[in-house]
């Protein structure tokens, strides 16, 4: 009777998989889209220091 157990453990993980697979692929396509939104910078200006002003940076408020 516990020789079918298996592939129905089997049948639920592949099936998990491709949920997880589904899930990726529409957060993958969801980036993409995203990406074309996004306002470029300045050409030959570096994304990573863009708005980063030199000098004393002003104190945090502490609470």
């Amino acid at each position: 009777m516990g020789q079918n157990r298996p592939s129905v453990q089997k049948r639920a993980k592949e099936a998990a998989r491709k949920a997880r697979q589904l899930a990726k692929a529409a957060q993958r396509a969801e980036r993409r889209s995203r990406r074309g939104e996004r306002a470029s910078s300045a050409p030959g200006e570096d994304p990573d220091i863009a708005g980063i002003v030199p000098g004393p940076q002003p104190r945090l408020e502490e609470s």
